[in-house]
């Protein structure tokens, strides 16, 4: 069986790029705990709309939909769910909301994990729910046209509670340490569940919920304000690539971690600037509505959607963003290019 030991593998991924990307990472965290509590009260609607994302977005990779309006719903609990995708949805909702809620109570154990997957599959009544898997199976890349790739065979059914008891002994004897950077570590241990792939349904999205876990609990609270899930849904395809890139001779200890720990390192930093983006956003109140949607076109390098600029003042109706484009746009202060739903404006720099 393969093992597991982090203490000689991760100098190893101290590369330029790497360390870039770390750097910028603990610079961010320094200031988010500040931020978080001089404005807390500000931050429940960043909360609110994450939940909603991240419950979407991380089903919509497995293939498991339902409709906007449901989905809403369904997170905020003001309706039960009807089929199986939508019991899945309610069983990622509370998984979700018992990490954010009691992340320092939560080790990344075995027992633990099993509970997770328990909980995800609770409102289905299916009996794997909770249990490792009990046949073989494969990390496959899901298509639109329903079709599969696969990507990765992992271990077999047999060795799973073992090389999960592995797993979770290499990561807890690693930070026990405290020498390595544990944003490396956390990056490195979820590549490893994913090559395990331990259960018979649900390892992505147990996977996502776990690396919400470990940077809470080293943290990095950034997933709660925004949608991890979601940049990982939206680069999926990078996504698929770098998990075949880095699991590639994993069976024998020889895999590259390099792709994967950059590209989720990536993901942090970009959630991380979007957080500050939105913070600013949330201390821009005191200007008005309209100045606003100034502001954030003002502010955008090329061309920009409305649904970008209502995803960039949650707190702004259609209408008075309607208004302040049609403004705007009177003034000579943007340049509107006309494409149906697909319209998008742009700063003009000429009249600066």
């Amino acid at each position: 069986m393969r093992k597991y030991d982090y203490s000689k593998t991760w100098p190893r991924l101290l590369t330029q790029d790497i360390v870039s990307l770390l750097s910028q990472i603990h610079e961010f965290k320094g200031g988010q705990n500040i931020l978080i509590a001089a404005k807390f009260y500000t931050f429940t609607q960043l909360m609110e709309i994450a939940k909603i994302q991240s419950t979407e977005a991380s089903n919509k990779i497995e293939g498991v939909f339902t409709s906007v309006e449901r989905l809403r719903k369904i997170v905020k609990e003001k309706t039960p769910p009807q089929n199986r995708d939508e019991q899945e949805i309610a069983g990622y909702r509370d998984v979700l909301a018992t990490i954010h809620e009691n992340h320092n109570y939560i080790p990344p154990k075995p027992s633990i994990i099993l509970q997770l997957h328990r909980d995800l599959y609770k409102f289905s009544g299916l009996s794997f729910g909770g249990s490792y898997k009990n046949s073989n199976n494969i990390i496959a890349e899901k298509h639109q046209d329903g079709s599969k790739k696969t990507r990765f065979e992992p271990v077999e059914a047999w060795e799973t509670h073992q090389a999960m008891e592995a797993l979770c002994k290499a990561y807890e004897d690693i930070i026990s340490v405290g020498k390595a950077d544990l944003l490396l570590i956390i990056s490195m241990f979820i590549l490893d569940f994913l090559c395990i792939h331990p259960f018979n349904d649900g390892n992505g999205r147990m996977s996502r919920v776990l690396t919400l876990l470990l940077l809470y609990r080293a943290d990095y609270v950034v997933g709660k304000y925004i949608s991890i899930e979601k940049l990982i849904e939206k680069s999926k395809e990078t996504y698929y690539e770098v998990l075949e890139q880095s699991s590639i001779n994993w069976h024998e200890g020889n895999n590259n971690y390099e792709p994967f720990v950059k590209y989720m390192l990536g993901i942090i930093v970009a959630a991380y600037r979007d957080f500050y983006a939105r913070v600013d956003n949330v201390i821009s109140k005191t200007m008005s509505k309209p100045d606003r949607v100034r502001d954030v076109i003002k502010g955008t390098l090329g061309k920009i959607t409305k649904r970008e600029i209502l995803g960039k003042c949650l707190d702004i109706s259609e209408v008075t963003i309607l208004r302040a484009l049609s403004d705007l746009h009177q003034r000579g202060d943007i340049i509107k290019q006309s494409g149906g739903r697909y319209t998008t404006y742009i700063w003009n720099m000429e009249k600066e």
